[in-house]
């Protein structure tokens, strides 16, 4: 009877895994009937996040987080530049996020992903938009007219499992908060100079520039849900399998006091209901209360290490 049994449970999970490939759509809308999906979660609740700092040991800044299964692993490279005549007090951010065919089966190697330039578009347009505040680059700043930090921020996908745009941001926002700006001197000749740890700073110093590492100022942080909308449902943070067949999604971007930031919807069919922004705009101020404590804990263990 055991053997049966089992025989019969091995059988009908065969079934369910067959109709779940072959009518993917009918087997999640099942799910959504009952208002659940199938990992288990309510329809408005996100994955499981965590975040750790000082992944990349050789960046100024490093950040790795994970929201679900899916995986980013941001990076910050600071490098001295001559700032631009338009903008002297100001330094600058460069954003690259990549997908590398490790992070998903559908990237296939030497063919670059459609949606990564995407992406680094919207994290472009999110961190460096002057209403966000998030970061003033005026704090890079070195010498007025003659240096400034250049910040490199590489974003790596290393797990695509759906709302990629949602944990990048994450990964972006942790890396800043890791972030230290180098202590600087100028020597003799005028120039920026690091002054390393090794030498305690015993060289010849012309006039100093900062004396000690210097935690990058954030007036606001942004942070981000992708939502799914389908038919009269709405699914929140969304994985890769949900995204694919319920193709229309918005991500609402809320900045540190929960007010509205940008909304932005992708391609695909479907147009969202004002209630339907309304209530993922709901679901976002949820979400960035639990964002800011899982960040606040991660900061905080840091300090004590």
């Amino acid at each position: 009877m055991a053997a049966a049994s089992g025989t019969n449970d091995l059988s009908s999970e065969m079934e369910l895994d067959a109709f779940r490939r072959l009518f993917p759509l009918r087997f999640h809308e099942r799910h959504l009937l009952e208002s659940i999906r199938p990992d288990g979660r309510p329809l408005g609740r996100a994955r499981d996040t965590s975040l750790s700092f000082g992944a990349v040991a050789s960046a100024n800044g490093s950040a790795l987080a994970k929201i679900g299964c899916t995986t980013m692993l941001a990076a910050i490279k600071l490098e001295v530049m001559t700032p631009t005549v338009e903008a002297p007090d100001e330094g600058c951010i460069a954003i690259d996020f990549h997908m590398p065919p490790i992070c998903s089966p559908l990237i296939r190697p030497g063919k670059p992903a459609e949606v990564a330039p995407v992406i680094s578009k919207q994290l472009s347009d999110t961190i460096l938009r002057q209403e966000s505040g998030m970061i003033d680059l005026k704090e890079l700043c070195l010498v007025s007219g003659k240096a400034a930090w250049m910040a490199y921020l590489d974003i790596y996908c290393l797990d695509a499992d759906g709302a990629l745009f949602d944990a990048a941001l994450l990964s972006a926002v942790a890396a800043f908060s890791h972030l230290q700006i180098p202590v600087v001197s100028l020597n003799d000749d005028g120039r920026i100079v690091l002054v390393s740890e090794e030498n305690g700073g015993s060289m010849k110093e012309k006039e100093p520039v900062n004396k000690e590492k210097i935690k990058l100022k954030m007036s606001s942080q942004p942070f981000s849900l992708t939502c799914i909308l389908h038919k009269n449902y709405i699914l929140a943070d969304p994985t890769s399998e949900e995204e694919s067949i319920m193709e229309t999604y918005l991500t609402v971007v809320l900045d540190t006091n929960y007010q509205l930031a940008s909304l932005n919807k992708p391609g695909g069919p479907g147009l969202a209901s004002t209630s339907s922004i309304q209530d993922c705009i709901v679901l976002a101020r949820k979400r960035v209360k639990e964002l800011q404590q899982i960040l606040g804990e991660a900061i905080s263990d840091m300090e004590v290490d």
